[in-house]
């Protein structure tokens, strides 16, 4: 772990209630309460599992201004800024720091396909638009782009880049990666099945979807690693790891999408390209919800 570092444990990935008609505010506030109150180590606003990248301009900005009124620094809060048009992100990046965020996150720009040397350029520029600390986040297989241990290296000289969420499902990589930068930056597993291996290499903690249905379980699994149970914590990896495989049987976030209607914390409504769960794969997941002890 770095010195300062932003949080530490399990930090949900939220999800952003929809309707046809925009964001459902009342279900949003209910949804962070209840996070916070489960005893969630800290929220991420607008991330991917938050619909960022097809909610307008407005509605992004309207719910990360929504979403740190209501927290009201009971946990750390960190938006999710990210774009494949860097000036769009630093912009975004700006108007979360001034609205009292604690970190950004900053996926890849996807689509585009930069080059190493691109990475390096684009993150450098948005840590330098922000005045708070930027968590980078690696996921290949949505964006088509690897942030390489190299890199990683580079990029952990600059004070504004605090943190990484990776998701590139390659633990060699990642050994790699934390052996370079050591404690110049805090590790964030980016997936649910791999958090307690990425703990064992040095990891500060999860950004989770997993925890939009279970976050004092996720928050647990990480407090159980951290005080030196180590069979507990798998043991709560190993429980999970059905439910798991559910919420990810279809892309990221129509899975969670239909577990949070389930528990009645928002419609099962979707902005195209993503379409609500096939029925086959929503039988599984709620199949395995109910194996946890939920009544869906």
């Amino acid at each position: 772990m770095t010195e300062n570092s932003i949080f530490r444990g399990a930090a949900t990935a939220l999800i952003t209630p929809l309707t046809a008609d925009g964001v459902d505010y009342e279900n949003f506030g209910r949804l962070i309460d209840w996070q916070i109150e489960s005893g969630i180590d800290g929220l991420v606003i607008c991330g991917t599992s938050g619909e960022g990248s097809t909610l307008s301009d407005k509605e992004h900005r309207e719910a990360l201004d929504f979403a740190i009124q209501r927290a009201d620094g009971r946990v750390p809060m960190i938006a999710g800024t990210g774009s494949n048009d860097i000036a769009y992100g630093i912009d975004l990046t700006k108007f979360a720091c001034e609205i009292g965020y604690d970190a950004v996150l900053v996926v890849t720009p996807y689509y585009n396909k930069a080059t190493q040397n691109g990475l390096i350029k684009s993150y450098m520029t948005t840590a330098d638009a922000s005045s708070k600390p930027c968590i980078l986040y690696n996921v290949p297989s949505r964006t088509g782009v690897n942030i390489e241990p190299a890199t990683y290296d580079i990029l952990a000289d600059h004070p504004m880049i605090q943190g990484i969420k990776e998701a590139n499902g390659n633990i060699a990589k990642i050994v790699e990666t934390m052996s370079i930068v050591g404690d110049r930056l805090d590790l964030y597993s980016g997936n649910d099945d791999e958090i307690v291996p990425l703990l064992s290499v040095g990891g500060s903690g999860v950004i989770s979807v997993l925890s939009n249905v279970f976050p004092k379980e996720t928050s647990l699994m990480c407090k159980k690693f951290f005080d030196g149970d180590t069979k507990g914590a798998l043991e709560l990896q190993f429980k999970y790891f059905k439910l798991i495989k559910a919420l990810f049987s279809e892309v990221n976030p129509i899975p969670v999408k239909a577990a949070m209607a389930a528990m009645g914390f928002c419609e099962d409504y979707l902005r195209l390209p993503l379409t609500p769960m096939e029925d086959a794969h929503k039988e599984v997941l709620l199949q395995c919800m109910r194996e946890q002890g939920l009544n869906v």
